[in-house]
């Protein structure tokens, strides 16, 4: 075998390697195609190294059928060896080819780069970021959030400070998977979820698949484990907590964010700017009455000067634009 899969980055050779050896065992689902096409657009030693990680399986494919009979074969030089049966040397068909490849990748790995991985995460006001970590999970920011990473081999560990992140954890029973925030932890082995936090609401954990348990920061020393499935949803602070299952619509609603909208259904005027300054770092403010007002719809929350121009249309407020960027919202005063 000729090929080669060293490049200068060993993070780039461990998520090639993942890659291809799914590539090599499975089909892609739609949205692991689109994750892996983004991987690929991100930089051109992406595509190198995920080459050089397929030419290797496919080398390995076409040896392993011919490595059974070399190490049951005596040496030419020494005629009067007698071939001892090797039974862990043997593939019984080639149906394990595929998983023998992975291994074989995965071993390499183990011994030429390090299973850790650490980092620190952020994004601005305004702008959403997607991480995809060494283990094949997949992180997406909301606007204004920082987050750090430590992988280890036993356990994969980050801390959330603050903001919003959906979590795509890639499954694995040896390597629990913790997310730590002011408010509580968040521990599963593998699935897809929501965390938010906020010095306001404290933490919030709605779950789109799988399990989580939820660890509440009550400054108590029995603390409960609460237990989530698919559309439940936590809420809590160090004063207590709360669960409810939401709706598939409320579920698609809370994680619109991802597509970079809001949909509010009823939601307080107060709470709806809130949401807005979160996003864009910047002060958005409803006076005395004005906040009361209830607000529905979906925005883009990339553009605040249609959300604050719909306001005007529908409700009976006036929006005062500053230049320092914020915004004052006040009723409108009776003609």
């Amino acid at each position: 075998m000729n090929s080669s899969f060293s490049s200068s980055d060993p993070l780039i050779d461990e998520q090639a390697s993942l890659w291809a050896a799914r590539l090599d065992g499975s089909v892609l689902s739609e949205s692991d195609k689109a994750r892996l096409d983004a991987w690929l657009a991100e930089d051109p030693a992406h595509r190198t190294a995920l080459s050089s990680f397929c030419q290797f399986s496919a080398d390995l494919e076409q040896q392993l059928p011919l490595l059974e009979g070399i190490m049951d074969t005596p040496a030419d030089n020494h005629p009067q060896a007698t071939a001892r049966p090797r039974p862990w040397l043997r593939l019984p068909t080639l149906a394990g080819v595929a998983l023998c490849t992975a291994a074989v990748v995965a071993l390499a790995l183990w011994h030429r780069s390090p299973a850790d991985q650490t980092g620190e995460f952020s994004s601005p006001s305004a702008h959403r970021q997607d991480v995809s970590l060494a283990d094949g999970s997949h992180i997406e920011l909301n606007a204004g959030t920082s987050l750090s990473v430590d992988l280890k081999r036993a356990e994969r560990h980050l801390k959330l400070a603050s903001g919003e992140a959906f979590f795509e954890v890639t499954k694995d029973p040896t390597r629990p998977f913790i997310v730590e925030t002011p408010a509580g932890t968040v521990r599963v082995t593998g699935t897809r979820f929501n965390v938010r936090v906020t010095e306001a609401a404290g933490l919030q954990v709605t779950v789109d698949a799988g399990s989580v348990q939820v660890r509440p920061e009550t400054g108590q020393e029995a603390e409960s484990i609460v237990s989530l499935t698919p559309r439940d949803q936590f809420t809590g602070d160090r004063h207590g907590f709360s669960t409810r299952s939401l709706t598939p619509g409320e579920l698609t609603d809370l994680l619109a964010w991802r597509e970079g909208a809001v949909v509010f259904a009823g939601t307080p005027l107060r709470e709806a700017l809130a949401c807005f300054a979160r996003y864009h770092g910047r002060t958005f403010a409803a006076g005395a009455g004005a906040g009361d007002l209830r607000v529905g719809g979906r925005f883009g929350l990339d553009d605040p000067d249609a959300f604050l121009s719909a306001l005007e249309q529908v409700l009976p407020v006036k929006i005062d634009r500053r230049a320092d960027g914020s915004v004052q919202v006040d009723l409108r005063a009776n003609p």
